[in-house]
């Protein structure tokens, strides 16, 4: 138990969904209905975080991540099982569990709009009690993992998307707590602030051994920040390993990229063990040109895609 910062068993999350009914006569038929049915957004899901670990969690749009991170951070309650984080029961001491973890949540900020970054900060820091010699620590690390000069005088509202991203990170490592929440820290990034932001996260991660749990769509960020990774689908864990691991599963996949006359690329992920590579090209080149060859081994994000279109583990 020393070691772990998350600790989930058997956890499921149910919702009573009305059964609504059409028109303006059915939207007041509704107002009165007690037809529902139940609808199983988590289904037995046990999952344990160790300590300082960063764990991807991972899956398609409705597989029930959200849903697991709102448990987590004590926002539901679980219909059944047991989550503990950080020893706490979340939903039952939500205050002592927000003492100690860190949330962003797409495009929420935490920060306050109008105000310069450095004075967010001090407000976060009076609002966790963080002692000064503590902040003044962080930021210095700050300084040291990212050149956050241009932004600490700049009203938020004046950021780009990739600043205001950057200090919402910032802003919820600034209290050091033991675990932190990122949904999606660089959908919209461009790529050079998706490069500085997990720089920093990795870098945060290292010096404070901080646990993070990422949920993202970008495979960069897993190939970048994760050994590990969680795949959830239709509610129900059905990967838990790391990332080589799971890649090993797909040993014969490989992705076939061929440039075109017109320099277009073409890309197909073959199955060796039962497709002919030469095949592939020589039937591609009765209809077209083929510059180019590249042959190379299937990526993190074909394999992850593969899965969702129902590939077998």
């Amino acid at each position: 138990m020393a070691d772990e910062a998350i600790l989930m068993k058997n956890v499921c999350k149910d919702f009573k969904v009305l059964n609504r009914h059409e028109g303006l006569k059915g939207s007041i038929q509704d107002l009165f209905s007690r037809d529902y049915r139940t609808v199983s957004a988590v289904k037995d899901v046990s999952v344990t975080v160790n300590k300082g670990e960063i764990v991807g969690y991972l899956g398609p749009n409705g597989a029930g991540k959200s849903t697991t991170i709102k448990m987590m951070t004590g926002v539901l309650e679980p219909t059944s099982g047991q989550i503990l984080v950080n020893g706490l029961v979340p939903y039952k001491d939500r205050t002592r569990n927000c003492e100690n973890i860190g949330v962003v949540f797409g495009q929420r900020s935490q920060l306050w709009w109008s105000l310069p970054l450095i004075e967010s900060f001090k407000l976060l820091r009076d609002i966790y009690l963080v002692p000064q010699k503590e902040y003044e620590d962080m930021i210095a690390l700050y300084r040291s993992l990212v050149d956050i000069e241009p932004i600490l005088h700049k009203p938020v509202r004046q950021m780009s998307l990739g600043q205001r991203t950057l200090s919402d990170i910032l802003a919820a490592f600034l209290h050091n707590p033991g675990i932190v929440f990122l949904d999606e820290p660089t959908i919209g990034l461009d790529v050079s602030m998706k490069s500085k932001i997990r720089d920093l996260i990795r870098g945060l991660n290292k010096e404070k051994h901080t646990t993070v749990i990422l949920t993202t769509h970008d495979m960069g960020d897993v190939d970048a920040l994760c050994r590990r990774i969680v795949i959830i689908d239709k509610g129900k864990k059905i990967y838990d390993n790391d990332i080589e691991h799971l890649k090993s599963y797909f040993g014969s996949y490989r992705t076939l990229r061929m440039r075109l006359g017109d320099d277009t690329w073409e890309e197909r992920v073959i199955d060796e063990k039962t497709t002919d590579v030469m095949e592939v090209i020589s039937q591609m080149q009765k209809t077209h040109k083929i510059k180019d060859i590249q042959l190379q081994e299937i990526s993190t994000e074909e394999v992850i895609k593969k899965i969702y279109e129902g590939g077998s583990l």
